[in-house]
């Protein structure tokens, strides 16, 4: 690695750690000025509870213990994950920043019913999903000790949440239509310029003592072809809300689509739900904004595909 690259990933990793103690510090500081709040209105700002007032017994024992697994996933490698990605890429801040798909807007609104597969899921039906998609791993079984302490947590965040209403931060901030069709060669020019510092020239994530700093967006270690990020609008939502790290909202919507779409053109971990024949897999599950068999550079996308190395589970 030459000096200025490794000064590079330094540099930004540095940024990522600033950004984390800043951000604990202005939570713990507006959730002492909400305190007096405890169920907030559906269209307000909701504070989670702060670090600090998780309580020092068995309870707190099992918060702290879903708030671990949840930042530092990788723990689960080669048991439950199959990737390099952790909860906390994709849902900042531990889970508690608005606008990053935050944890205690989603505690509130489950059980509920997903498109995705045609039933009602219950939280933990949901988590389990994240580990087939999103870390290309296996589902923990529901009544195990890693979907409990996953729900115990997400319950403290939404501590004073109200249950069922739409909560404003939900998610990702949707995004209105493109205005041009988003672009793959412009998409490439936006990475170069403002991603590829922390996830790498070629999208397969930055390490650093063998270990992510920065997770990959393409490649073996990145989402499979059933997550939610594969779709396009999602990823650009994500994008524009949340990136680059730390600077929201700064890159145009225009710009987050094209970006979007240039991540999502690469080959990733395949569908779990793939049966041998990508076209048949796109009609019946890929009905929606994506570039899953799509043929990109000559390439028809989910031909080539990673397998997930816990498909046997």
């Amino acid at each position: 690695m030459s000096d200025s690259r490794h000064a590079r990933i330094t540099n930004a990793a540095t940024i990522l750690a600033a950004l984390v103690l800043i951000s604990t510090s202005v939570n713990a500081a507006e959730h002492a000025a909400t305190q007096a709040s405890t169920t907030p209105a559906s269209n307000s700002a909701f504070h989670p509870p702060s670090e600090q007032e998780i309580p020092n017994n068995a309870f707190g024992k099992m918060v702290k213990r879903g708030e671990d697994l949840f930042v530092n996933t990788q723990q689960l490698r080669g048991k439950y994950v199959g990737n390099g990605l952790n909860c906390a890429n994709c849902h900042i801040d531990r889970g508690r920043l608005a606008n990053s798909a935050p944890m205690w807007a989603a505690w509130v609104h489950y059980p509920a019913y997903r498109g995705k597969n045609h039933m009602v899921n219950t939280m933990a039906e949901r988590i389990q999903g994240c580990f087939r998609y999103s870390e290309n791993g296996a589902p923990p079984p529901a009544n195990g000790d890693v979907i409990k302490a996953l729900e115990t947590y997400f319950y403290w965040l939404a501590k004073g949440a109200p249950v069922g209403a739409k909560m404003k931060g939900r998610g990702y901030p949707k995004l209105s239509k493109a205005a041009e069709k988003p672009d793959f060669a412009r998409g490439k020019q936006v990475f170069k310029a403002h991603c590829a510092i922390c996830h790498g020239d070629n999208g397969h994530g930055t390490k650093q003592h063998g270990k992510y700093v920065f997770p990959p967006l393409w490649g073996k270690d990145s989402y499979n072809w059933g997550a939610g990020m594969h779709r396009v609008n999602t990823a650009a939502a994500f994008i524009h809300a949340n990136m680059p790290l730390g600077k929201p909202n700064s890159l145009s919507e225009q710009q987050a689509w094209d970006v979007a779409a240039y991540v999502n053109s690469h080959e990733r971990p395949q569908d779990p739900r793939f049966k041998g024949n990508v076209a048949q897999t796109k009609a019946k599950y890929h009905k929606h904004d994506c570039r899953y068999g799509n043929r990109v550079d000559g390439v028809t996308l989910g031909r080539k595909s990673y397998p997930n190395p816990l498909a046997h589970r």
